[in-house]
């Protein structure tokens, strides 16, 4: 099949920056609602719709996905009569998170549906960095595109990031919380602690590669950590600043070292770290630059993360 018969739809916004990045944007005819980024893919056709409001505080979405996953239905749905006329022939999902996009039984069902096109189903699930960009390659060999050049390029920006604070000692290595939803609290894993670790800190309450898992309030307050992040699933910096706002008014904010040495921080959570695609080396070079602004200027202050 040659690159111009190619016809993909990605469900996910990371498989679309993937396919952007392997050089195949012309070749997406349809995306998720979600998919947002590069710009050039903001006039392809919108394949899917969400069941909640993703603009609610984050304890209503909370509730929302509950009372949506116990009633067995998907969060998403697929816009059939879209799909049917777009007649792809690759669909690229996800079967890691039923939050993140289109469950992979939903998207089958569809596909069985389809009269005018049998579309070849990829279905990435990364828990780690290395799983990212094993997908990119995986992705890049579906379509015949060559992604070795562009994984050493992503491969040695994390590389340099790593080298950069080889020589720090253990105690100039700060203990990190990434938040990753704030109600109920919620600690960033999978590929996060590895970032983290990267970029010269200490991760506090994730494994690599494990789900995010629900904390304590009080587990946070008695570990005191150093620095504290903000990176909510899906929020861009001003609704993270936003959500931040339901731990900073609590009374025991104040007592937090963080709080107090001012190394409170918000990110674009939805275009970097909860994005599993190219970004992610964006994402480790902007946890340099939060945890040792002394060594590393990148310029993503603004942009992808803030002091609160």
């Amino acid at each position: 099949m040659t690159h111009k018969n190619i016809r993909i739809v990605s469900l996910i916004p990371s498989a679309t920056e993937i396919i952007a990045t392997l050089g195949l944007s012309k070749a997406i005819v349809g995306r998720s609602h979600e998919c947002d980024y590069p710009p050039e893919i903001a006039n392809v056709p919108v394949c899917t719709q969400a069941r909640l409001n993703s603009n609610a505080p984050s304890n209503a979405i909370d509730n929302d996905v509950n009372k949506i996953l116990q009633s067995a239905l998907s969060i998403y749905k697929i816009k059939f009569d879209v799909l049917e006329k777009l007649q792809p022939t690759h669909i690229i999902t996800q079967d890691q998170c039923d939050i993140c996009a289109v469950s992979l039984p939903e998207v089958e069902k569809a596909v069985t549906q389809l009269t005018h096109s049998s579309p070849q189903i990829i279905s990435l699930q990364p828990n780690t960095l290395k799983d990212v960009w094993g997908d990119i390659e995986r992705v890049g060999h579906a379509f015949d595109v060559d992604s070795v050049k562009i994984l050493e390029n992503l491969e040695a920006r994390v590389r340099i990031c790593n080298r950069k604070i080889q020589g720090l000692f253990i105690t100039e290595m700060p203990t990190v919380a990434c938040i990753e939803w704030t109600d109920p609290l919620m600690m960033a894993a999978n590929w996060i602690p590895e970032l983290i670790n990267l970029a010269g800190g200490k991760t506090l309450f994730s494994v690599t590669g494990k789900p995010s898992a629900q904390l304590d309030w009080k587990t946070l307050v008695n570990t005191n950590p150093d620095v504290i992040i903000f990176m909510p699933c899906g929020f861009d910096l001003q609704k993270t600043h936003e959500e931040a706002k339901l731990l900073t008014q609590r009374p025991e904010w104040q007592k937090l070292h963080a709080a107090k040495t001012g190394r409170v921080f918000v990110t674009d959570g939805n275009a970097y770290f909860n994005r599993p695609g190219p970004r992610l080396a964006d994402s480790v070079e902007i946890l340099a630059e939060i945890l040792h602004p002394d060594i590393f200027q990148y310029g993503y202050r603004g942009t992808g993360w803030e002091p609160l």
